[in-house]
């Protein structure tokens, strides 16, 4: 028997584990918040030294604020996974980002974003094959 099995209602397909809380440090809390708000993440609290903003799940992205420099070009420690990949490309250049091109890997397309911190965040193509996450 597996844990879904025990503990999820018949209808409810979605996997009954996912991802709690993410964290990214960054240097300034409230232009990382600004900044993942403008890419849609859902603001649940910000002060100056953390902020909570939630993803399409539930996932929590905890920003909190270091000293440390942080080398720009640094890989972010995840990447984000939209539903369709060459429109959000499109709505980011509208909004003044600017996303490298759409690369096709052997799973996903993906784009790269420089974020803050000069993090680079990678954007992939989602693979749920429609179903419900």
């Amino acid at each position: 028997m597996q844990l879904k099995e025990t503990i999820t209602k018949e209808t409810d397909n979605r996997p009954p584990v996912a991802i709690a809380h993410v964290k990214l440090t960054v240097s300034d809390v409230s232009i990382a918040t600004d900044f993942f708000l403008k890419l849609g993440l859902r603001y649940v609290t910000q002060s100056e030294e953390f902020a909570v903003l939630e993803l399409r799940g539930g996932t929590h992205l905890v920003l909190r604020k270091t000293k440390e420099a942080i080398a720009p070009g640094t890989n972010a420690p995840f990447d984000l996974m939209v539903d369709d990949v060459f429109v959000t490309r499109d709505a980011l250049s509208e909004l003044g980002f600017t996303p490298s091109e759409i690369e096709t890997g052997r799973v996903h397309k993906s784009f790269t974003l420089s974020g803050p911190d000069g993090y680079l965040f990678t954007v992939t193509s989602s693979h749920t094959g429609g179903r419900v996450v």
